[in-house]
Formats: C-alpha cells, sequence, structure tokens
C-alpha cells in the first residue's frame, strides 16, 4: 500500500498538572528545518519574490488579543530612526490598521508590514523588533507579535464535553493561512529548502515551544523525542526534495 504523502508521527502525553493531552507532531519537530530568510526565502506571495526579502511580511500581522498589542506598543516605543525604517511614518500615521472583520493589525507600507526595514536600510533589513531586541540581548518574541514568533508553529487546542483539553503542537501548514494560502508560490514548511538546519527542530525553536507548553512540558517532549535519535518519519518536504 502505497504511504500518504503527507505522513506524519505524532506522540502525545498527559500534562502532569492540568486536564490536557498534549499531541506534538515528532516528524516536524525532529527535522532539521530552519528560517531561511534572507537565504532563499520566496515569500508568501503569488510569485518568487526572494529579492524583495519580506518572507512573511508582505502582509499586515494579525493581533489576537489587547495584550498582544501592548506587547508591541511597547517594544516599538523603544525603535528609533537608525532601527526602524518607517519610524517617520508609524510617528504620522501610527503603525496599526483595522481589518474588514474588526482585527487590529500591523499597518502595511510599500507593500509589507511597517516594521519591515527593506533591503538597503542603513540600519539593516529585516523586521525592526526582531533586530532591536538582539542588540540588547533580549528574545525577539518578547518584542513581536505572537503571530510572528509563533510561526511556523501552530497550536490548535480543542475541549470535550468533559473539559479536558487536547493541545496540539505541529507545523504550521498552508491551509492555516485560510482561503488566501492556496495563492502562495511557496511556503517553506513544504520546501525541502528549509530543512538543513544544524540543529533539529525542536532544539532550534526551544524557547518559542516553551512559550507554548511551559519548561516542564518541553522537557518531557524533549525526553520522548530523544528515545529514538532517528526522524520516526522523515519529513513530506524532504522526501519529495
Amino acid at each position: 500500500m502505497a504511504r500518504p504523502d503527507d505522513l506524519h508521527t505524532y506522540i502525545s502525553f498527559d500534562d502532569p498538572h492540568e486536564q490536557r493531552t498534549w499531541v506534538f507532531d515528532a516528524t516536524f519537530l525532529t527535522s532539521n528545518w530552519n528560517c531561511i530568510w534572507g537565504n532563499g526565502c520566496q515569500g508568501i506571495l503569488d510569485h518568487d519574490a526572494e529579492a524583495l526579502q519580506q518572507g512573511c511580511c508582505s502582509f499586515g500581522a494579525h493581533f489576537i488579543d489587547d495584550a498582544d498589542v501592548q506587547t508591541v506598543v511597547e517594544s516599538s516605543a523603544r525603535l528609533n530612526s537608525t532601527q526602524w525604517q518607517f519610524h517617520a511614518e508609524a510617528q504620522d500615521g501610527g503603525w496599526t490598521a483595522i481589518d474588514p472583520d474588526g482585527t487590529t493589525t500591523t499597518r502595511v507600507i510599500d507593500g509589507a508590514c511597517i516594521f519591515l526595514n527593506r533591503p538597503g536600510f542603513s540600519g539593516g533589513e529585516g523586521c525592526a523588533l526582531h533586530s532591536a531586541a538582539l542588540t540588547v540581548d533580549e528574545r525577539p518574541l518578547d518584542w513581536k507579535p505572537d503571530v510572528c514568533w509563533q510561526l511556523p508553529l501552530r497550536l490548535h487546542e480543542d475541549t470535550d464535553a468533559h473539559g479536558h483539553v487536547t493541545s496540539t503542537l505541529r507545523e504550521w501548514k498552508r491551509r492555516d493561512w485560510g482561503e488566501g494560502g492556496t495563492d502562495f508560490h511557496w511556503w517553506c514548511t513544504e520546501s525541502g529548502d528549509a530543512f538543513h538546519g544544524s540543529k533539529q527542530t525542536y532544539r532550534y525553536l526551544r524557547d518559542e515551544i516553551i512559550e507554548f507548553t511551559g519548561l516542564e512540558v518541553y522537557e518531557m517532549l524533549v525526553k520522548q523525542l530523544e528515545k529514538n535519535r532517528s526522524t520516526p518519519v522523515p519529513h513530506p518536504a524532504v522526501r519529495r526534495h
């Protein structure tokens, strides 16, 4: 029988303190996925946009809640014009926008997020929030909108009739973007080009996973993943590459 094209291995265990079962995409987490922004990332437009170096910043970041917005209120106030290409525009017109559905997003300027410094900017290319956090030896995930540091991880939670929660942490797939995801020319977790990192993904994204799970659950995850040092199932993007 032929193996499904998108076959993944998952592991699960119960949370030691809550009515919760954790489910993890072991195939993705034991792969060598890494972010290749500026090093082959083709972006999320409907054509190869590697030269633009926008990554997944071509659209405004959608905020999850008020606390998420407040994180960026505080971090953006620490930026100056040498670090942030569109600092003046943000001072004049703000850095947020409202989607037709009422969701607060980061503002889009010249075809990308207002926080994205473009190629040639003297202060450096890429996310101004990310870069500025690194210069003061802080974690970029503490400065950025939640969706920006969560990618390419996605946490999905279901609660049954008895209040038991099943939390599934997996790779962010094209479908998770909704209808717009079908228009992407390229998506990184589908491309073998993004699976050549020096660390396995559960180590590479350690801080991000801990933000989702807490340290104790993360350490339980590591123990289970390292019982078998080989990848449970090679990632589909690697098999197809």
